[in-house]
């Protein structure tokens, strides 16, 4: 605030006068210069050659307007060739800049202020900028309020040198400095900046690790990584500090940022995890750290996934009294702890000490699942045949898009749903794959009502295809799609990089899967907002992990004669008599085979290929399989009803030139469907070639757009609403090129 009194007493002489001296004894003040910015013209006389340059420089420039501001520290008395400035025009004196500084704050703010000289200046030299009520505060807080460490600790730690210098003079510096030790509760002494830079940071990394962070410390703390300017920094200090071999883990601060520590933490749960009397406790603390912004900052994430184990209660499954029942409460609570579990692989599969008693745990609650699960099984019944025939059945005209993922299990599904965007309207249900869960049977059924299994994709394509001849169908990849309008009225989008890497990569795909998530939901997202009414998402099965596993924990079976032995299943001839006490068995035909068998846990059967993601068995991970159907509200129904009136016209069209007659209804005569925006885009061999700018039809209004074919002799036309690109009508153009000859032929 100090800038805005010198710069009124400066003012007070400008009104006048074209010219000012500044008397400045002490040079205390002179940092006032640069807060004047160009709107004077300074210049300096601090002997008398400088006086006489300057008083020539004023006289030369006038009668001119320019305003001249004339800085010297000699006194006045002992001033000659700019003497006369001082008694013709104005001065301001600041002989002793503190006693300046206590008159303005009395005088302005009735305020006393008392601090001793170095300290009142560097006061001042802060305020600048600041309002009054920065002086308000000084003066009830003391000297503590001269530096809001809060914001300057964090630009200072984060580039010691620079800022120190960039910011402070000399003296403000050695201020900041002192104040800076102070917080510390150590003695001043003269040292680099980087140097009290990192006593600062190791005082608040101690405090951390101690539980007992200073409250300034630990605010910088949270700012800085919340920061995007600063945040890289952190990680240097962090990487050169130690812990104390002492440390006592359970006193650390809950928002501490010592992945070790987590770990350590991680490693004493696992080792009392059965001690069911501490559990709530230690839920308590969990759920603190889990909610730390400062732990997510620093991707320390793991806690939900152990906190969803350890509150898991298994004392409900014991309820369960049909399949349906089972597969219910796998969708709404068992299969966050395979997320949970998925998670934890992911973070420590290659720390087995960390991860093992959590995956017991996880196995002991998929062990009393699976009892009830198979105990009910005789009441399970694929509902995947013929899936995507059903889709196009209740399509109902209105355009629609399928994802087909390959080995996107429910609760990856479940992840999804979470990060699609937008308002449209989302139903979650589920479809029980057929079995084997593997991708050649179950896509089969999806594309296939009639039962056969078609090992290429594009021969279920075709059949898919053949059995919907008036839709159109487009079937394209999913990192494909683009907001650009497609032809057909149903899009089926496929996508196999989660089965592709789990069997390619086993459980070292598991760090991809974040990135598979985002990657569906973005699209689903993208697919609403590019006019499709309906966006499904489906899969043809699920998976299991296997996490840390023993040569005991394969399935070791033989059977007899010829067999086709997987992973999570095995073919046989015959009935095998002898394995069905311990496996489900199934008839069902595939080549020479009549016979399938399951493990009835998540367990291998004993083969010599890799281990870790699988699928085939019966598990509910492998069967219970996403249907969900995002769907855009119906807000739109208010809107005016545009079509395309001449589509008759438009089959059987005579030379290069075509009109496209477009008809709104007379509306309801609300606000909403008084009229609308819209536009065409035409396709030949299902690619856009063309597109019409953006117009406005009125109620009752009919308007004609005028094309040509373009060198294609049948073209396809889309009538779009503009703001949600949703298809309000479709017409085919046609040329007769036999018309054109006029009969002389």
């Amino acid at each position: 605030m100090i800038d805005i009194w010198f710069k009124n007493d400066l003012r007070d002489i400008y009104e006048q006068h074209t010219v000012a001296v500044f008397i400045d004894e002490s040079g205390d003040a002179e940092f006032l210069l640069k807060t004047l910015g160009a709107e004077y013209t300074i210049q300096q006389a601090n002997s008398e050659l400088e006086e006489l340059h300057v008083k020539y420089l004023v006289e030369k420039a006038q009668p001119s307007h320019e305003r001249f501001l004339i800085y010297t520290r000699s006194k006045k008395d002992d001033l000659k060739f700019i003497r006369e400035y001082c008694e013709t025009c104005g001065c301001l004196e600041i002989r002793y800049l503190q006693n300046y500084i206590k008159d303005k704050v009395h005088q302005t703010l009735n305020l006393n202020i008392n601090l001793p000289k170095e300290e009142l200046i560097a006061a001042a030299k802060v305020s600048v900028g600041k309002d009054r009520t920065y002086w308000m505060d000084l003066s009830h807080k003391g000297a503590t309020e001269i530096f809001d460490l809060n914001k300057e600790l964090l630009p200072f730690v984060h580039d010691p040198e620079s800022y120190s210098k960039e910011k402070y003079d000399a003296q403000l510096r050695e201020t900041f400095y002192r104040k800076v030790n102070e917080l510390l509760g150590q003695d001043y002494l003269n040292k680099p900046a980087s140097t009290l830079a990192g006593e600062v940071v190791k005082a608040m990394l101690d405090g951390l690790a101690n539980g007992s962070c200073d409250k300034i410390l630990e605010s910088v703390y949270k700012g800085w990584l919340d920061s995007v300017t600063y945040r890289d920094s952190f990680n240097g200090y962090l990487g050169s500090y130690t812990l104390g071999s002492d440390l006592d883990i359970w006193n650390v601060s809950i928002h501490h940022p010592f992945r070790q520590v987590d770990e350590r933490w991680l490693a004493e749960i696992g080792k009392n995890i059965s001690d069911k009397a501490s559990l709530p406790h230690t839920l308590a603390k969990l759920r603190q750290r889990n909610q730390s912004r400062q732990a997510q900052a620093l991707g320390i994430c793991f806690w939900c996934d152990v906190i969803a184990l350890l509150e898991f209660d298994p004392k409900d499954i014991a309820y369960l009294s049909s399949f349906s029942e089972c597969v219910e409460f796998y969708k709404k609570h068992f299969c966050k702890l395979d997320t949970a579990i998925r998670n934890l692989y992911a973070e420590f599969l290659n720390k087995k000490e960390l991860l093992e008693p959590f995956q017991e745990l996880y196995k002991e609650h998929v062990s009393v699942f699976l009892d009830k699960w198979f105990k009910h099984w005789s009441g399970y019944k694929e509902t995947q045949t013929g899936t995507l025939q059903r889709i196009i059945d209740d399509a109902g005209g209105l355009k629609t898009a399928v994802i087909v993922g390959d080995g996107v299990a429910y609760e990856i599904a479940e992840l999804v749903a979470a990060r699609v965007k937008g308002t449209a309207n989302l139903k979650k249900d589920s479809i029980l794959a057929d079995i084997p869960s593997e991708t050649e049977n179950n896509m089969s059924r999806i594309y296939m009502a009639n039962g056969v299994t078609e090992a290429v994709q594009g021969n279920r394509e075709k059949y898919l295809a053949a059995q919907n001849p008036d839709v159109s169908i487009d079937f394209i990849r999913l990192d494909e799609v683009t907001e650009d309008a497609r032809p057909g009225q149903v899009l089926i989008c496929t996508y196999k990089d989660i089965d592709d890497m789990g069997e390619k990569l086993q459980q070292k795909a598991l760090k991809y899967f974040p990135e598979t998530i985002d990657f569906f939901a973005e699209k689903i997202t993208l697919l609403l907002a590019s006019g499709y009414a309906k966006v499904y998402l489906i899969t043809d099965h699920g998976f299991v992990l296997t996490g840390l596993l023993s040569d005991a924990d394969k399935i070791s079976v033989l059977p007899k004669g010829d067999f086709d032995k997987a992973e999570r299943y095995i073919r046989t001839e015959t009935k095998q008599a002898d394995l069905t006490p311990g496996l489900v068995e199934a008839e069902k035909s595939y080549k020479q085979f009549d016979y399938l068998y399951f493990a009835k846990n998540i367990n291998p059967f004993k083969t010599p290929g890799l281990y870790g993601f699988s699928h085939g068995g019966v598990s509910p991970q492998e069967l219970v399989t996403p249907y969900f159907c995002w769907e855009r509200s119906g807000a739109s129904a208010a809107s005016l009803s545009v079509s395309i009136e001449n589509k008759a016209d438009l089959k059987d069209v005579t030379g290069e030139l075509f009109s496209i007659k477009i008809q709104a209804d007379k509306g309801a005569g609300d606000l909403f469907s008084m009229d609308r925006k819209v536009y065409l885009v035409f396709f030949a061999n299902k690619a856009q070639v063309n597109k019409s700018d953006v117009f406005t039809i009125q109620r009752n209004e009919r308007v004609t757009k005028e094309y040509t074919f373009d060198g294609h002799s049948e073209l396809e036309v889309h009538l779009l609403d503009a703001a949600t690109k949703q298809q309000l009508d479709r017409a085919v153009v046609k040329q007769n090129k036999d018309r054109d000859l006029g009969g002389l032929l």
